[in-house]
């Protein structure tokens, strides 16, 4: 069974925007932006949808960067999610319920504060290169299986 999921990072080189989860799914750590596809939703429509809500700004022009799938051994249920880049965007971001915004300068990401598979794939999105991955992970999170692939299109 597939969930469809969005995530979203602005990028202003050199840097990113990033929000640590306040509460529920990945608690505690510095993520993008997203969340899960409504029924009837676009995924495109939803990382919007889901920026405004967690940062409290809007995006006209998204670009999908990737496509990552994860797993939790154990669980069948895999989670797809469609990882987007934004570069401009409308207000100011300020702090919900869910996030709370921070920029950092990408020499400066958070890796060891976020999950373990955006080390893999951060890299390649900062240099605007497209990919496809799977991700399985084991207890404590730590993956027991990957891969990535740069893609020509998505």
């Amino acid at each position: 069974m597939k969930k469809l999921l969005t995530l979203c990072i602005i990028h202003q080189h050199p840097r990113v925007l990033l929000g640590m989860k306040k509460r529920g799914f990945g608690e505690g750590r510095w993520n993008g932006f997203g969340g899960k596809v409504a029924p009837g939703e676009s995924i495109e429509d939803a990382a919007r949808r889901e920026l405004h809500e967690e940062a409290g700004i809007h995006v006209a022009d998204l670009e999908k960067y990737g496509i990552v799938e994860f797993e939790f051994d154990g669980n069948p249920e895999i989670l797809e999610v469609h990882i987007f880049r934004a570069e401009d965007f409308a207000g100011e971001p300020s702090e919900s319920e869910e996030m709370k915004p921070q920029w950092f300068y990408i020499d400066e990401i958070p890796f060891r504060e976020m999950w373990p598979d955006d080390v893999y794939w951060i890299p390649m999105f900062l240099s605007g290169r497209k990919f496809k991955g799977k991700f399985l992970f084991g207890e404590g999170d730590a993956i027991l299986k990957h891969e990535l692939a740069e893609v020509s299109e998505l």
